[in-house]
């Protein structure tokens, strides 16, 4: 079987292009009762504008009629994207998940791998988990070096780091207690958001709490004011103002949620009034200019027609930013788990009779806690690129792939 596997993939494809040029020869208009050599047929397409001139030395050495124009603003244009070798990185999870910017849309391509990459490794959370990625990609690496390294290592390599870094500052290593951590690994944890100072004291464990939300909080404000700075720089009216009270509301709403929500009962976050002054200063700004199409008064009047959307939009501020809290949660939850798993196997560890009982329920436990963790990375660190990062963008993932009309010849002996 695994002999033929090969033959088989090829006549596959084979297939496929066959029902790709029959689907394009169907397509073709051809008037009945009237001879063939009477007839017009034609086929209509998209081709970037570097490749124009390979297609039109095409039509020439082929004799065929070439009209080339620029698209409409009703055409449904496929997107191909242009990136650099790092942001490739991230096309393994956007094919996987299929999602592509319109053709009139932002790529914003470079901030959702750099902004998942950090939220990979807070979710995960643990750097042995983080080591076991970095040995599985490290090997992966070497076996297909020759032949090329599929793309989906690079990016296991990039996660992995992140998941190793972030467990290394909080000082999480499997879910072992912090105290049984060895010494050397304890300080190159952060003390501002480590285990090891949370478990000094009740108050530490509260301010190292605190430090936790407050980053997530601001990974929030941040991510979300980029996405308002992405869309100023594609504006090109007076809608800008709008994008720039949103950035507004954002940083109000911020010191509002900092001020309700991270304060606790060892440390508050004052400048609440500022931030609510700023917030509210902010909405005027967005109410005036949101809807601007070259006129002030039709814009405040569009608003006014829109006031419930409006107002809802506020409410949207705060829960967009809250939804980052999540990072967090989820990842306290997953060392819950692997401490869990820990002090269930420990007392097995210690008898011989048990012992290969303790190791695999350390195996099984641990796994189970990589698939939730997999699968939680899916659900929360996509959903914040994919929704609450794309909302201030004004993405909709409306785009289709550019798959080019072509035929692939191999050479010889390839």
């Amino acid at each position: 079987m695994s002999a033929s596997s090969g033959l088989v993939e090829q006549q596959a494809k084979d297939l496929l292009v066959n029902i790709e040029f029959e689907t394009a020869r169907a397509g073709m208009d051809v008037l009945e009762d009237v001879p063939a050599e009477a007839t017009v047929s034609w086929i209509t397409g998209f081709v970037p504008q570097e490749d124009l001139g390979v297609l039109k030395r095409g039509a020439a050495e082929n004799g065929w009629a070439l009209a080339a124009a620029d698209p409409g603003p009703d055409d449904m244009v496929p997107t191909k994207l242009k990136h650099n070798r790092f942001v490739k990185l991230l096309n393994p999870l956007t094919d996987f998940l299929e999602v592509l910017p319109g053709y009139q849309e932002a790529d914003i391509s470079g901030w959702f791998l750099l902004f998942f990459t950090i939220f990979f490794g807070m979710i995960f959370g643990d750097a042995a988990y983080g080591a076991l990625f970095l040995i599985a990609a490290i090997i992966g690496i070497f076996k297909t070096i020759k032949k090329g390294v599929p793309p989906v290592l690079k990016l296991l390599l990039l996660l992995g780091t992140s998941n190793f870094l972030w467990g290394m500052f909080t000082c999480t290593w499997f879910g072992v207690d912090v105290e049984l951590v060895p010494e050397v690994l304890q300080k190159l944890s952060l003390p501002l958001i480590s285990n090891v100072t949370a478990a000094k004291s009740a108050y530490d464990a509260g301010i190292v709490q605190q430090n936790l939300m407050i980053f997530c909080f601001t990974l929030a404000l941040l991510q979300l004011c980029i996405g308002h700075i992405v869309a100023i720089s594609r504006r090109k009216n007076l809608r800008i103002l709008a994008d720039m009270g949103s950035i507004s509301m954002l940083i109000g709403m911020y010191g509002v949620i900092l001020y309700l929500i991270a304060s606790n009962q060892y440390r508050q976050i004052p400048l609440l009034m500022p931030c609510v002054y700023m917030f509210f200063a902010g909405f005027l700004v967005n109410f005036i200019f949101a809807n601007y199409e070259g006129s002030i008064g039709r814009s405040v009047l569009e608003s006014f027609k829109n006031i419930i959307s409006m107002i809802l939009g506020m409410a949207n501020v705060f829960s967009d930013i809250m939804s980052y809290i999540r990072l967090w949660a989820v990842g306290l939850a997953g060392a819950a788990i692997s401490s869990t798993v820990d002090k269930m196997a420990g007392p097995m560890l210690g008898h011989f009779i048990f012992f290969i009982f303790g190791i695999l329920l350390l195996v099984f436990g641990h796994g189970l806690n990589l698939v939730l963790n997999a699968l939680s990375v899916l659900v929360h660190g996509v959903r914040l690129n994919t929704l609450e990062f794309s909302g201030h963008v004004g993405l909709t993932w409306a785009g289709t792939p550019y798959k080019p009309f072509k035929e692939v010849q191999e050479k010889d002996g390839s």
